[in-house]
């Protein structure tokens, strides 16, 4: 039973990475900023939850997998947040000095 759960499982990723990976390329560059912005907000979701589980105590294996969870979200969403900072900049008009 746990050979076939698992094998499910994996399926089901293969699936998420294969529709994420398609839905992504195919937006276009003027929404890629509001895009990343509700990716983050779906990052700190996740964030939270993993900091949850690193605190259950349910054991070592749990708590390890917790800080690794915590450790990729907090990652995705300071890189998130500085790449849609850098590219909200981008737009930004440019002032010129006074003459």
């Amino acid at each position: 039973m746990q050979c076939e759960t698992f094998l499910v499982l994996l399926y089901i990723f293969v699936l998420a990475v294969f529709a994420g990976y398609q839905v992504v390329s195919k937006v276009p560059q003027l929404l890629h900023t509001p895009l990343m912005a509700f990716t983050n907000a779906i990052s700190g979701i996740s964030l939270v939850a993993s900091l949850v589980i690193a605190g259950e105590g349910r054991g070592t294996i749990s708590a390890i997998l917790g800080f690794v969870a915590v450790a990729a979200a907090t990652i995705n969403v300071v890189g998130g947040f500085l790449i849609t900072d850098r590219m909200l900049r981008m737009f930004k008009k440019k002032e010129r000095g006074k003459i």
